[in-house]
């Protein structure tokens, strides 16, 4: 298998000194309820060499574990759909400008809850602050991607919520494949370190670091999986 960073994106980067070489790890497209164990062995195992770790994107945690919900078993409320006209659209994902994604943070979070998000959200706009919203509704709702058909079309029909358990999740691959891994969630805007096994004793700014650039990608890659070498 030959290693390589994707389209526009670098191989290496320097953190704290060091340099570090990012390959992309090219799949299949994951279907709902697959064993990440074995996509792990099949992509990963062939090219891991002692002393690499790997970021694994949350989505296809996710979809091993069928932590999906779909529009069709989601009754969008006029409150829904009234918040969601004013919620900034950004280049990252699906946001709450869905009425999907804002009628689940309402399912999860009460309606009170997200009307208090959505004004506190407004006022601190006005300071210049952003992120408000999703600060207070919390990590379960920012963190739900999908509902959208502009890069997989499969993925318009649902949602895809955080993966459950991560840090158990990759100390699993770590005992069964001798693979450090981690489960995150990039874009080109942020970067957020769901988990990781207790073997990877870097700190979760460091890996933050090393990945920050996204060299997954966002688009039609089909590299959730980014093997990570010092030089």
């Amino acid at each position: 298998m030959e290693l390589k960073a994707n389209e526009n994106k670098k191989v290496e980067i320097e953190v704290d000194g060091n340099k570090y070489d990012r390959y992309a790890i090219k799949t299949h497209f994951v279907q709902i309820g697959e064993n990440f164990l074995d996509i792990i062995e099949k992509y990963v195992s062939p090219v891991y060499q002692e002393g690499d770790f790997i970021s694994i994107s949350e989505k296809i945690v996710s979809l091993c574990q069928e932590r999906v919900v779909y529009k069709k078993d989601i009754k969008v409320s006029k409150l829904a759909n009234f918040l969601s006209k004013f919620a900034m659209r950004t280049d990252a994902g699906v946001g709450v400008d869905s009425p999907y994604k804002m009628q689940f943070a309402i399912n999860i979070c009460g309606k009170l809850k997200v009307i208090y998000a959505a004004i506190a959200s407004g006022i601190t706009k006005l300071f210049g602050i952003r992120g408000t919203f999703y600060r207070i509704v919390g990590q379960e709702v920012s963190g739900l991607d999908g509902f959208y058909n502009k890069v997989f079309e499969d993925y318009g029909e649902f949602g895809i919520r955080i993966p459950e358990k991560t840090d158990e999740v990759c100390q699993e691959i770590y005992d069964k494949l001798g693979i450090k891994a981690m489960i995150v969630d990039a874009n080109d805007l942020n970067v957020e370190i769901y988990g990781k096994s207790r073997e990877l004793d870097e700190d979760i700014e460091f890996l933050r670091k090393v990945i920050k650039d996204n060299p997954a990608g966002q688009s039609k890659q089909l590299t959730p999986i980014i093997l990570i070498r010092k030089k």
